[in-house]
């Protein structure tokens, strides 16, 4: 039975959407690698006969050469390639070490992160820095950009993009191409916003910076937040 003829909940592409990639199973996999089987079965009945045939181990599947899974009905140079490929990579991922994500423990160190970003603009840009439970950066974003005086954040992005990245908690900034370190009545009244907005859905705002070409003001240790 072809992949199409299946129920929705049963085909590895729609199930990876529906449930995740970790509710696959190896042949659900390896089907998505391949894209289609022959005639005769289904891409994860093809999968499945493969995988068989190496005692369902994934390292003993990386050791067919394209000409031993060409050997297999309705493979052909082009799928023996791709499921190489999948298992380099796969062989690369594992040997490769997982960078240390940087932790920010006081205003310096989420200056040290945005000052490249902002220090030395001409015009008003908006970041943020996500992080984890841990206080390690996950994601680095700009927001918005703007004029000489001013760029507006829309708090309703600043969040979505929490919430994407599963952060915990959030750092904002921006800079101030005057060179003034004084917060204005907008930074103050956007401070107070995202802060009110953070404590909605359980993500707290740390700090807020103001950068400039030297220097930075932070309203977590000026006691504003």
């Amino acid at each position: 039975m072809s992949i199409k003829f299946l129920a929705e909940d049963d085909r590895p592409r729609e199930k990876f959407l529906l449930k995740g990639k970790n509710s696959l199973s190896d042949s659900e996999l390896l089907a998505i690698i391949m894209g289609s089987g022959n005639k005769d079965e289904s891409a994860v009945e093809l999968a499945r006969r493969i995988l068989t045939s190496v005692d369902n181990n994934w390292n003993q599947l990386s050791l067919l050469s394209v000409k031993d899974l060409v050997k297999f009905k309705g493979i052909g140079e082009v799928k023996a390639i791709s499921i190489a490929t999948a298992l380099e990579i796969g062989r690369r991922r594992a040997s490769q070490d997982i960078p240390e994500k940087i932790t920010i423990s006081n205003s310096r160190d989420a200056y040290n992160v945005l000052k490249n970003y902002l220090s030395d603009l001409r015009t008003e840009e908006f970041w943020a820095i996500f992080l984890n439970q841990s206080n390690k950066v996950i994601h680095v974003a700009q927001l918005t950009h703007g004029g000489i005086s001013q760029s507006i954040v829309d708090v309703r992005i600043l969040f979505k993009t929490a919430l994407d990245h599963f952060a915990t908690a959030v750092i904002i900034a921006h800079n101030h191409p005057s060179g003034s370190l004084d917060p204005s009545k907008d930074d103050m009244q956007i401070t107070q916003k995202i802060l009110g907005g953070g404590k909605t859905l359980s993500i707290q705002l740390l700090d807020h910076l103001i950068i400039t070409q030297n220097s930075y003001f932070s309203f977590s240790d000026e006691g504003l937040l």
